[in-house]
């Protein structure tokens, strides 16, 4: 009797680079334009003073250039392709159109003209017998990323907005950018290196202390936090009970998503999500506490793995 033979499965490999280079979509980029962005990076040591197009005659203030990353893979010997959405690396990507203020104002303050104020200092290192000097030549050790005011209501009527984009872990950009200094083909080029998103860092380690910190005192102001991400980072967050109405929020969070357009992508708004803080901390965490008891086999299954003289526990 013949045995029929199994279909191998085809190979693919996955690996994140650049979605967007000084807001220039890399797939749209043909061969040239890489090779001399990329040798640019190379010669010099800082910023490259490029001009950033989410921001009002600003330059680009992240070295390298890089906006955002992007998944690509690659099937067998076939083309490299985009896969899925970019991923917002730098905060300054929000800013496109100014979008999140139109936003952010229209649903916190009723205005979508709101009065931006940035970096607000919120813990003051100062002395209390010191409480009356400028505010610029105060010692702050923490500050609240923007202040959107309503232009005309009395009193002032404002809320907070916390801003985050995702690091990334692994390699380098430096190491794509040697790669595409060099190479010389029209292809899009596989990935140099690993390298993924990191939701740990950019969650728990970065916005999560934010929040604590900010969101009691705010709180107690009578004021809202608005914190914008992108959806894929947004998705990473695990099991956010949401509020059904704005007044019982503490955190609204404001998510974004980005859209190809025949230029590259388009940032849009996607959802609006009223939380508590205690919900929100709990999200960013991700995840629940272990039982005693799962916990304990966890160091038994270890102890039994690990080699005697790797073991700290005396037999005596």
């Amino acid at each position: 009797m013949k045995q029929t033979q199994k279909t191998r499965k085809p190979s693919i490999r996955r690996r994140h680079s650049i979605g967007e280079w000084y807001g220039v979509d890399f797939e749209k980029m043909n061969s040239l334009e890489r090779k001399n962005q990329a040798s640019q990076e190379l010669r010099v040591d800082g910023l490259t003073g490029k001009s950033c197009p989410f921001q009002y005659k600003a330059t680009c203030n992240k070295k390298g250039g890089v906006c955002s990353l992007r998944l690509y893979e690659q099937q067998e010997n076939g083309p490299v392709r985009g896969v899925g959405s970019i991923i917002s690396t730098c905060p300054n990507r929000f800013l496109e159109d100014n979008t999140i203020y139109h936003w952010v104002g229209e649903t916190l303050l009723q205005t979508s003209d709101p009065v931006i104020l940035s970096e607000i200092g919120f813990l003051d290192r100062l002395k209390p017998e010191k409480e009356n000097d400028e505010e610029d030549d105060r010692d702050f050790i923490g500050r609240i990323d923007n202040v959107l005011i309503h232009p005309e209501r009395k009193p002032m009527d404002w809320c907070a907005l916390e801003i985050q984009a995702v690091y990334f872990s692994g390699k380098a950009m430096k190491q794509e950018f040697t790669m595409l200094a060099h190479l010389d083909m029209d292809e899009l080029p596989f990935p140099a290196a690993h390298r993924r998103p990191d939701w740990r860092s950019s969650g728990p380690k970065r916005l999560l202390p934010q929040l604590q910190t900010k969101t009691p005192t705010i709180r107690t102001w009578g004021k809202k936090i608005a914190v914008v991400i992108d959806e894929p980072f947004f998705n990473s967050l695990l099991g956010l009970d949401r509020e059904k109405h704005l007044s019982n929020a503490e955190i609204v969070w404001f998510v974004v998503a980005y859209e190809p357009v025949a230029k590259g992508w388009k940032l849009v708004r996607k959802d609006v999500v009223f939380t508590k803080l205690e919900s929100s901390v709990k999200a960013l965490t991700g995840g629940t506490p272990l039982s005693k008891e799962a916990f304990e086999n966890q160091l038994i299954s270890k102890l039994k793995a690990a080699s005697p003289h790797h073991r700290l526990i005396s037999s005596d």
